[in-house]
C-alpha cells in the first residue's frame, strides 16, 4: 500500500467517524428540541448526512453504484424541507384582523381658523 493510499484510507475513516458523530449529535437535537422547527432542520441535516455517508462508503469501496441513490435522497430531502417550511409558514401566519372604522373627528370650535 502506497503512502497516498494510506492517507486516503485515514481521511476516509476520519470522514466516516465525523459523519457518525454528527448523526449522534443530531439525534440528540431531535430528541431535545426545543421547537418543531429545530427538529425539522435536524431531520433535513440527517438526510444530508446519509448522503455524505453513502458518498464515503462509495469512496471506500471504489464503487459508483450509490450515486443515483444519493441523487434521489437529495431530491427527497429538498422537497421534504420545502414541505415542512410551507407547513410551518402557514401554521405560524398571524391572524388577519380588520380594523374597525373610527368615527371622523369633529371640528373643534375653540380653535380659531381662517374667517
Amino acid at each position: 500500500m502506497s503512502v497516498f493510499e494510506q492517507i486516503d484510507r485515514v481521511l476516509l475513516t476520519a470522514a466516516i467517524i465525523l459523519v457518525l458523530v454528527a448523526g449522534l449529535l443530531l439525534l440528540v437535537r431531535i430528541w431535545r428540541g426545543p421547537s418543531m422547527l429545530d427538529r425539522a432542520i435536524s431531520l433535513d441535516v440527517i438526510a444530508a448526512l446519509i448522503i455524505a455517508g453513502l458518498g464515503a462508503k462509495s469512496a471506500v469501496a471504489l464503487d459508483s453504484f450509490y450515486f443515483p441513490v444519493m441523487l434521489v435522497l437529495a431530491f427527497l430531502g429538498f422537497t421534504g424541507s420545502v414541505g415542512i417550511a410551507r407547513f410551518i409558514a402557514v401554521r405560524d401566519r398571524p391572524a388577519v384582523t380588520v380594523p374597525s372604522r373610527a368615527p371622523a373627528p369633529e371640528a373643534d370650535e375653540t380653535k380659531e381658523g381662517p374667517q
